[in-house]
């Protein structure tokens, strides 16, 4: 079928922020004297929120709760500095975002990061379009894949799931869209691999952002 909505994730989907989220964490680190980390391992430890990011950048043996709370404060800090130094959206988002306004599909973000980054992310690097929700982790917005935030938004814009394809780069990405009904699509040009994204249940892999638009409603 052809949908009428579009509810993506952000990081690794929308916007590349891997070398931002990585300069923060290894910044932290170093803070604590402890080792950091090559960029691109960042890819699989994030996606999970703060928290689960802090966790697999410590050393096994220094994984105590007072460690990881020090860690993950630090990575407040360390990110407010510098989250948007390098962060941008990936080479056809722009594209894919004009024509499907053109289209009139409706758009939302769904993310785990931080709700507050989210929103700042977005209204900054995304500011020529329109989404309806733009929602990221919160006391009242659990991490994904707790599919209360997708079908807050979905109540929210009156549409039903089965008319809104979700877009992500991760495996918690596919149990979301799975889990709230969605049309599961995987991102080959994100943070994670093919395998986790189907072994996960994407319906649906593409390699750049050109390929989901026959998808939708002309």
């Amino acid at each position: 079928m052809k949908y009428r909505a579009l509810l993506s994730d952000l990081d690794g989907t929308l916007l590349n922020t891997l070398e931002d989220l990585a300069d923060a964490v290894n910044a932290a680190l170093a803070r604590l004297a402890l080792p950091q980390h090559e960029v691109e391992t960042y890819k699989y430890f994030v996606g999970d929120g703060r928290r689960a990011l802090a966790l697999q950048a410590l050393p096994e043996d220094r994984r105590g709760e007072a460690t990881l709370d020090a860690l993950i404060a630090h990575i407040g800090e360390e990110y407010e500095k510098r989250y948007m130094d390098h962060s941008h959206p990936y080479e056809g988002i722009p594209e894919l975002l004009d024509t499907l306004t053109a289209r009139g599909v409706r758009m939302a973000i769904l993310s785990n990061k931080p709700h507050d980054y989210t929103q700042a992310m977005v209204s900054a690097l995304l500011p020529d379009w329109s989404f309806e929700f733009v929602l990221g982790e919160s006391p009242s917005t659990p991490r994904k894949p707790d599919p209360a935030g997708a079908l807050h938004i979905l109540k929210g814009m009156g549409i039903q799931p089965a008319e809104c394809l979700y877009l992500g780069d991760s495996g918690v990405d596919m149990q979301t869209a799975t889990a709230a009904g969605l049309y599961a699509v995987g991102v080959l040009w994100g943070f994670r691999t093919a395998d986790e994204l189907l072994s996960n249940g994407a319906k649906l892999l593409v390699e750049k952002p050109a390929d989901i638009i026959p998808l939708f409603r002309d």
